[in-house]
């Protein structure tokens, strides 16, 4: 995986934008997070932030009477919001958008993500070269 809106391009393995995600996730991205489920609420802004550094495509499934939105890059499913839920969710694989997925957050908690994302993304990426 690459990221794509830095000029000097590094590659992020799955685990790193995991890791980079729950660093970044907080109240103020998403008003259903707790310490105990850190993912709470995350998926859509979370889909758009990974589509954001990675591209690839947004999907979407119905889950608790609500959609659940993911992201599909180079032909991998990558929900990295699952956790969030007591059992793993059964992908219908629906095509979304952004304007879908945005409608799941607010500008303040994806600015909040995207620069918080960014931040975890660059200490990983010190800690890394120690």
């Amino acid at each position: 995986m690459m990221h794509r809106e830095n000029e000097q391009s590094w590659k992020l393995t799955v685990q790193q934008v995991q890791d980079a995600l729950f660093c970044a996730w907080s109240l103020q991205s998403s008003s259903k997070w707790t310490q105990e489920n850190p993912a709470a609420g995350h998926c859509g802004v979370t889909s758009l932030v990974v589509q954001d550094w990675l591209g690839g495509d947004i999907h979407r499934t119905s889950m608790e009477n609500s959609w659940h939105y993911y992201n599909r890059i180079d032909g991998e499913i990558l929900d990295f919001t699952a956790s969030q839920f007591d059992r793993i969710p059964v992908y219908e694989h629906l095509e979304s958008n952004r304007e879908e997925a945005y409608s799941d957050t607010n500008a303040q908690q994806y600015q909040t993500l995207t620069e918080r994302f960014e931040l975890c993304i660059h200490a990983l990426k010190r800690r890394a070269a120690l």
